[in-house]
């Protein structure tokens, strides 16, 4: 299918660990998709770089300041045609990022973040229900510890 013949989102989240615990946040469907534990992050502006897009998701969702680092892992997936609606591409890179500032807190006001937390690392894969970014996420974590 040529890139015309659909729509893409694209997205970035933010990895953050700190003593053995990841920062993810409560994302509550926003009227349109199931509640779930996800990563800070979400959809790029159309005229944002995907580490500006980190830094403000992060601030947004969690009430942290972040230097944003590499891509360290990237995911898609697609959607066929619905009704009238386009077949549509999701593609979602996930970067390291390091607190500069800010204490935890959501900052956006009716989004689709309820809160942030951090969650022990072995605690992580456990949780129900959670979006498989965050199995992206815990897999780049396991290859850098082998």
């Amino acid at each position: 299918m040529h890139f015309t013949e659909f729509d893409t989102r694209l997205a970035a989240y933010g990895l953050l660990i700190s003593d053995d615990q990841m920062l993810l946040t409560w994302f509550n469907g926003g009227g349109r998709a199931e509640p779930g534990w996800t990563m800070p992050g979400g959809g790029v502006e159309f005229d944002e770089s995907i580490k500006a897009a980190v830094a403000r998701e992060v601030f947004e969702e969690t009430g942290y300041t972040v230097d944003v680092g590499d891509v360290v892992g990237e995911h898609h997936f697609t959607l066929p045609r619905q009704g009238t609606r386009r077949p549509m591409r999701s593609q979602r890179f996930l970067l390291t990022a390091t607190i500069t500032d800010g204490e935890l807190g959501t900052t956006e006001t009716d989004g689709t973040t309820d809160f942030a937390a951090w969650v022990p690392l072995g605690e992580v894969a456990a949780l129900h229900p959670r979006a498989d970014i965050i199995e992206l996420a815990l897999d780049v974590l396991r290859q850098r510890n082998h």
